[in-house]
């Protein structure tokens, strides 16, 4: 999302439909056709998901890549899957083959059953002290000309140089979940955004950027002209499901995410005000795992620029389900940009 003259320049993700969701035959098709959405609503980029369960994330973004002209695929990168110098070598080999830009989703975690499943016993503090390790080792694998050696208590190189080198202006950005103190502490070591799943407005304390690095959310938008609309648009495609509450009480119980935690302790989505923007059904019917923002444009506009006027710049949207939801969305960003004290100090 481009700034204004005198506005905050917002860098707004969409995120890349799951390959668990879609029929296969189909699924290739449905990632390029939400990429193309993507780029014509205006969006930085996309974020590509991964986990036990879903299609590699390097080869979905592949598909972004070869779609799109200038869309950047946010590719949510697991250090238990791959050597840092693999890592580098991907982004490297993107930029070579197609002198595009890669974003990287930095994750420390994930649910604690998949961690299992690879023998990864790691606590959730130390996770971060890893993931930091990883990531200095990928920057500096793909800053330097020279070669690298690093020695640290999870991973040691020595004199490791990247070749396809990788140009200056193709550097990726770097995202981290920030929710918790260990998570902020990794992001201004390795120099990343850190990404949270917010609370309401009123609740968020104002955020401060690190290095340059303003801090950012993941959080869904249902907006229409009215909040009727809006409201009925958004019960249509999140029912309350009895089924998805046990599956989230599941999940819940197999992760150590503070995130989740956070959000699990929430009210009930029925226990909501009807004129309260900021909704969790989706979350808590398992459909999603991000806050939902429900409303008028000029309602969930004001919710927005209450964020940006506490720091927050970059915005992860939720799986649009068609290019029109995007459009919706961008009417929103312009709104919130309109309202943002920042706007007019």
């Amino acid at each position: 999302m481009p700034g204004h003259p005198q506005k905050p320049k917002l860098n707004l993700y969409s995120t890349a439909p799951q390959s668990k969701d879609v029929d296969r035959t189909r699924y290739a098709a449905r990632v390029a056709e939400v990429a193309r959405w993507s780029e014509r609503a205006g969006c930085q980029g996309i974020l590509v998901y991964s986990d036990n369960g879903l299609a590699d994330p390097w080869l979905v973004s592949n598909i972004v890549l070869q779609h799109t002209s200038r869309l950047c695929p946010l590719v949510a990168l697991q250090p238990i899957y791959m050597h840092p110098y693999a890592a580098a070598k991907m982004v490297a080999t993107y930029a070579h083959l197609y002198d595009r830009r890669l974003c990287l989703n930095l994750l420390a975690g994930g649910f604690k059953t998949d961690l299992h499943a690879l023998n990864d016993e790691t606590p959730h503090d130390d996770r971060y002290n890893r993931l930091t390790e990883y990531a200095l080792i990928l920057k500096q694998l793909l800053e330097s000309p020279e070669p690298v050696t690093f020695a640290g208590d999870y991973y040691s190189v020595h004199g490791l140089r990247m070749n396809p080198p990788l140009p200056r202006e193709l550097m990726p950005s770097l995202l981290i979940s920030g929710s918790s103190a260990a998570g902020l502490a990794a992001a201004q070591d390795i120099g990343a955004t850190p990404i949270k799943y917010p609370q309401k407005p009123s609740e968020e304390p104002f955020q401060k950027s690190h290095d340059g690095n303003a801090p950012g959310i993941r959080v869904g938008i249902i907006a229409r002209e009215t909040a009727e609309e809006a409201w009925q648009v958004a019960h249509q495609r999140f029912p309350e499901d009895h089924k998805g509450k046990l599956a989230h009480e599941l999940a819940m119980k197999v992760s150590d995410s503070l995130w989740h935690k956070q959000l699990s302790s929430k009210p009930s989505a029925l226990d909501k005000s009807r004129d309260d923007v900021y909704w969790l059904g989706p979350f808590q019917n398992y459909k999603t795992f991000c806050p939902y923002l429900v409303g008028s444009y000029e309602q969930v506009g004001k919710e927005v620029a209450a964020y940006v006027d506490r720091g927050y710049r970059t915005f992860i949207l939720d799986i649009p389900p068609c290019e029109e939801e995007l459009h919706h969305s961008s009417v929103v960003f312009q709104e919130a940009l309109e309202n943002s004290q920042i706007c007019h100090a």
